[in-house]
């Protein structure tokens, strides 16, 4: 049996200032560094082996954030661009009611809630699962099938395509899920990784 753990980042700067943040690498806000901490506190019973985060700053502090408020010490932390979150191309930095006025909404939302088109210079969710799954199956999966327990601190998108593969959910379905910030999902695997369970904490 295995544990996945997944955590979106707690609050960043950029989500607070409502911008398309991608891979502009912004700091937690004061409220995301809380909400990672709160995280924490409720992993604090669940034995974690491996953890594996993406470069960008707002992921690993929230991971060592809520490492330390779970008192868990000493283990692996691999770190990896497969896990950034989706490229947002010319959209980084912008406020999204400004690109909304910018490009108009309709092109803006299709632009955010379509499964395989891609703002411009940037990535669709679709590109995004094309960079994150490959490492997922090589790299995490042969971990939980030796029964380890991993947590996964990352970005709603890159979560969003883990989630796809985990829960066999279509390119339709997957638009509809949000992953709030700083907030555990804890999947449960049987030897033959058939998921269990699936908590949120």
């Amino acid at each position: 049996m295995s544990l996945l753990i997944l955590l979106r980042h707690g609050q960043s700067q950029w989500n607070l200032e409502n911008r398309f943040t991608g891979w502009v690498d912004v700091p937690l806000s004061e409220l995301g560094e809380r909400e990672a901490v709160a995280a924490g506190a409720k992993i604090k019973s669940i034995k974690i082996d491996i953890a594996y985060t993406s470069v960008l700053k707002r992921a690993n502090e929230t991971l060592r954030l809520a490492l330390e408020a779970a008192g868990i010490k000493g283990i692996p932390i691999i770190r990896d661009v497969a896990l950034n979150e989706r490229h947002y191309g010319e959209l980084q930095g912008l406020n999204k009611e400004e690109t909304a006025q910018k490009f108009g909404a309709e092109q803006v939302h299709i632009w955010r809630r379509s499964y395989d088109i891609a703002p411009p210079a940037g990535e669709s969710l679709k590109d995004t699962a094309a960079r994150t799954l490959p490492y997922f199956k090589k790299v995490i999966v042969p971990e939980l099938e030796t029964g380890k327990n991993i947590l996964i601190a990352a970005h709603g998108n890159s979560l969003r395509s883990v989630v796809m593969e985990i829960e066999k959910l279509t390119p339709e379905q997957i638009l509809k899920v949000e992953i709030p910030t700083g907030v555990p999902i804890v999947y449960e695997f049987d030897s033959n990784l058939s998921l269990l369970s699936k908590k949120i904490l």
